[in-house]
């Protein structure tokens, strides 16, 4: 099929999709290691790859390939490389494309494990990185060097929703001879668009919101031929594989994206305008609330607000900040307590003693990761059922 004839929706269903002889209305899952030739000269020509096809599921699995045609035809790009989880999809992409003695210039808020990977792991292999605001568009000017790489960004940010400007950002790095790199992971396709807005790489965490449901790991790199293909090298590899079984599960994931996209959306806004309005909330992080610093701004570049929100909670008499917010998450018995998002089941946690606690204190602060601060992923739930759970907050 022509993917530019096609509206999103229609995409997600039915973008990428193959069928094998018997004609399968669903895709079909292949589970084998690897795949027979029909003799040595066709072996030679697919391992010389004068000759497209299978070969072993490490880097080329039937299954695999068309989650990555349907997130391709999704999210605009020529070609997208999946693997094994969110955290090796940056990985693949850092290590396909950097060098040693390379620069990356990469947004204080992102994922503590991405801070993690750049700030020790990354650093330890030669590769420089510099932390900067994310909404600071001249920070990003002033830290380039002559060898910088990689911009890296989420937006929305992890807990906090700040929001980049993709245009500008991507400006800035063209300029210097760096590529943008946008972790979509919070917005997914169907709310926002990186490469559309001027971004060279898109990076997922399948195994939040394309999964929806909580099942699976996996990730994927998205970009031009040229671009991918060192990345697809890395993965041949190192074997930073997304399993045929996963992106089984995620092409069913897909099909529903849309669906699942608006509604998460939808709750979020509602359940963000009611906690503003509670008596022990401080405030609210919502790109979709007109008090959001980035309001405007989100509103171009992304079609909702998308489904986390985060606020801070007040303390009491005698309570410390890391208390205040600990009892709100214990007081809630629909909300799961974990540290995943993206699920149909809404998700409560406490940022700086979870996906941030390996980040040091001086760098939560720069980051704006308080002690008070609770971060939701908002489910599929009926919001008033959500509310109820939160009823503490309502507690002056």
């Amino acid at each position: 099929m022509n993917n530019q004839d096609y509206q999103i929706e229609t995409l997600s269903v039915r973008a990428g999709t193959e069928t094998t002889p018997y004609g399968e209305n669903s895709e079909a899952l292949f589970l084998n290691s690897s795949f027979r030739f029909k003799n040595a000269a066709q072996a030679a020509a697919r391992f010389g790859g004068t000759e497209p096809g299978n070969i072993y599921s490490r880097f080329t699995n039937p299954t695999v390939s068309m989650f990555q045609d349907k997130l391709a035809a999704l999210e605009g790009a020529e070609q997208c490389v999946a693997t094994s989880s969110g955290m090796s999809a940056i990985l693949a992409c850092v290590m396909g494309l950097c060098s040693a003695g390379d620069h990356i210039v990469a947004s204080r808020s992102i994922f503590g494990t991405s801070v993690q990977l750049f700030s020790n792991i990354l650093k330890r292999w030669g590769l420089d990185v510099t932390f900067v605001s994310l909404t600071d568009v001249e920070a990003w000017r002033s830290a380039a060097l002559p060898n910088t790489k990689l911009f890296f960004v989420e937006t929305p940010s992890n807990p906090l929703t700040d929001i980049g400007d993709i245009a500008a950002l991507a400006d800035v790095a063209h300029a210097v001879g760096a590529k943008l790199v946008v972790d979509n992971c919070f917005c997914t396709p169907i709310i926002q668009r990186p490469l559309e807005l001027g971004a060279d790489i898109v990076i997922h965490s399948a195994t939040k919101y394309i999964d929806g449901q909580g099942r699976c790991l996996g990730g994927a790199v998205l970009g031009t031929k040229a671009l991918m293909e060192p990345v697809y090298g890395f993965l041949r590899t190192a074997g930073v594989t997304m399993s045929a079984f996963n992106a089984w599960v995620f092409l069913k994931g897909l099909e529903t994206l849309h669906v699942r996209m608006e509604a998460h959306a939808r709750n979020a806004q509602a359940l963000a305008t009611w906690l503003e309005a509670q008596p022990q909330v401080a405030r609210v992080y919502y790109p979709g609330l007109a008090s959001h610093p980035q309001h405007a701004l989100a509103m171009r570049q992304q079609r909702s607000g998308a489904g986390i929100v985060s606020f801070e909670v007040k303390a009491k008499a005698g309570q410390s900040e890391q208390e205040a917010a600990w009892a709100v998450i214990d007081a809630t018995e629909l909300i799961s307590i974990t540290a995943n998002l993206g699920d149909a089941k809404s998700t409560i946690t406490h940022p700086a003693t979870t996906t941030h606690s390996r980040v040091s204190a001086e760098a939560r602060a720069a980051a704006g990761v308080k002690d008070s601060l609770v971060r939701i992923a908002v489910g599929l739930e009926h919001v008033d059922d959500l509310k109820k759970d939160l009823a503490i907050l309502s507690q002056a």
